[in-house]
């Protein structure tokens, strides 16, 4: 399984594709520190950056280099190795690739300017979402055998968890906003990978005050110990369960 994922990584890396998303991410990351004199300004430049552009670009990327990959994934299949493991190893090879990317790109301009609980919470969720998102990825590309179909489906997955989740929240809380809702709200973040990242980043730039009630019992909840640990919890169930489906839909699909 090392000896594959090393495969993909250097397949990966030979297309130039991550050295661009990498560099990228460094230019970006190192203009919004430099023309901001005040660090938390620039971290909640970067912080749509981490919230909206890399899970996109996580779910693109997976899904575009497993449909890309699919006669070599056939030409592993031809020797005695498992589905289990040549769809494991893919994954290894792509996430390594995307996290590298993202805590070069991103991590060294945030330790070098930001390098506080807050940097470092962006770290934690940039690296959450990276790897929650490639294992969504996979999961739509081996539902849908056609590309654009795949590509389609996660362009639509990520459209859900970056705009729709929120308005749909937004109206259930204003429908029932009579009845007692502070558990809901704490049920309804951990439905969304994304909006668990931008609570638990946004609460510790201090500013958990400007969403009123809501986010004191936000930093009740997430700035204790438990709370840590609950969001350490529900991003490794984000991981794990999308790539265990995919797993399971791969060693039953007809290729």
């Amino acid at each position: 399984m090392i000896k594959l994922s090393k495969y993909v990584l250097y397949d990966i890396l030979r297309s130039r594709i991550i050295l661009a998303y990498t560099l990228f991410l460094f230019i970006v990351s190192l203009s919004m520190f430099q023309m901001e004199e005040n660090s938390s300004k620039a971290m909640l430049s970067l912080l749509n950056i981490v919230l909206i552009v890399l899970p996109l670009i996580s779910l693109v990327f997976t899904t575009i280099h497993y449909y890309n990959s699919y006669e070599f994934i056939e030409l592993m299949l031809s020797q005695p190795l498992s589905r289990t493991r040549i769809l494991l190893s893919e994954f290894v090879g792509v996430s390594i690739s995307l996290l590298s990317a993202f805590f070069i790109g991103a991590g060294v301009p945030v330790l070098l300017f930001a390098a506080n609980d807050t940097g470092f919470a962006l770290l934690f969720a940039g690296g959450a979402l990276t790897l929650v998102f490639t294992s969504i990825a996979f999961l739509a590309a081996v539902y849908a055998r056609d590309k654009a179909r795949g590509i389609g489906f996660a362009l639509l997955l990520w459209f859900y968890f970056a705009l729709i989740y929120d308005g749909l929240v937004l109206l259930i809380l204003f429908s029932f906003s009579d009845y007692p809702l502070e558990k809901l709200t704490l049920v309804l973040s951990a439905l969304n990978p994304i909006d668990l990242g931008r609570i638990f980043i946004m609460l510790r730039m201090d500013i958990g005050a400007l969403m009123g009630y809501t986010g004191a019992l936000y930093k009740d909840f997430f700035g204790s110990g438990s709370g840590i640990l609950f969001t350490v919890g529900i991003m490794m169930l984000w991981v794990v369960l999308p790539l265990w489906l995919a797993v399971r839909k791969f060693k039953r699909k007809d290729l």
